[in-house]
């Protein structure tokens, strides 16, 4: 194998790896990123030691309640999704319930 052939393929590993990184923390009101206290991934690992399991859907937003910024996570467990509601500014667990049949 030529040294070219093998920086181009780690070149494409690389850009495949980023951009599944990329998804993985993207999530909806990023716009409002600026104003909290407590990053992604901080609050991410609060709401996953709150319920673990599998998160399959995150937004930062607006809400009563705390500092009325928060990160609002869906982490499915088994059959179970649960909305865990961490503050944005404090890192609180502001909410830890099952989805109901009307979820966002």
């Amino acid at each position: 194998m030529s040294t070219q052939y093998r920086r181009r393929a780690a070149l494409a590993a690389g850009a495949l790896i980023l951009a599944f990184t990329q998804t993985a923390w993207a999530f909806t009101g990023q716009e409002l990123a600026g104003e909290a206290k407590v990053s992604p991934s901080e609050a991410r690992a609060i709401a996953l030691k709150a319920h673990p399991g599998k998160v399959t859907d995150q937004e930062l937003e607006r809400e009563p309640g705390g500092s009325g910024l928060r990160y609002s996570f869906d982490i499915r467990n088994g059959s179970v999704t649960q909305e865990v509601g961490v503050d944005a500014a404090t890192g609180a667990v502001l909410e830890n319930k099952a989805e109901g049949p009307n979820s966002d």
